[in-house]
């Protein structure tokens, strides 16, 4: 009798503990996925030069020469701060994320910004995005990588 009692004792646990296990697990797979966004603020921290497609220079941001850009739903604004440059620089207008492009169209800016886009208001980059960093890649028309400006999460 304490054999079959012990035995049904040890069944009910194991099989309590094998549902938890499953539960547990389906849990995990049915766990919403983080969707990425640009939605925040972000902060330059760097600029890749390409030759031939692979990084050949890479230049820090500092704080004498930083630029910020801030992304809602459906527009960008970006400020650039250099001490170096007498002039202001920032922009802003709405943007688009396509298969690993992004596509901004400055609708205005400051007055060296207002200059520029006469001649392209739409600037198109390829686009690698995580969580909390990315990269926004100027491409030639041969598809040739020009340069990166490399962004990190503050917000």
């Amino acid at each position: 009798m304490k054999t079959i009692l012990l035995f049904l004792i040890l069944t009910f646990f194991v099989s309590c503990k094998n549902n938890s296990e499953t539960k547990m697990y389906e849990n995990d797979m049915n766990a919403p996925t983080k969707e990425l966004t640009m939605k925040g603020t972000w902060k330059q921290i760097s600029f890749y030069n390409y030759t031939d497609n692979m990084i050949s220079d890479t230049i820090l941001a500092s704080e004498s020469s930083k630029q910020i850009k801030m992304y809602s739903d459906t527009k960008v604004m970006w400020s650039r701060f250099r001490d170096s440059d007498s002039l202001d620089w920032f922009g802003y207008g709405d943007y688009i994320i396509g298969d690993s492009t992004l596509t901004e169209v400055i609708d205005y800016g400051s007055k060296a910004m207002n200059e520029a886009i006469k001649k392209e208001r739409k600037f198109t980059f390829k686009l690698i995005l995580d969580e909390d960093k990315f990269s926004q890649i100027q491409v030639d028309e041969d598809g040739n990588l020009i340069y990166a400006e490399n962004y990190v999460r503050i917000e």
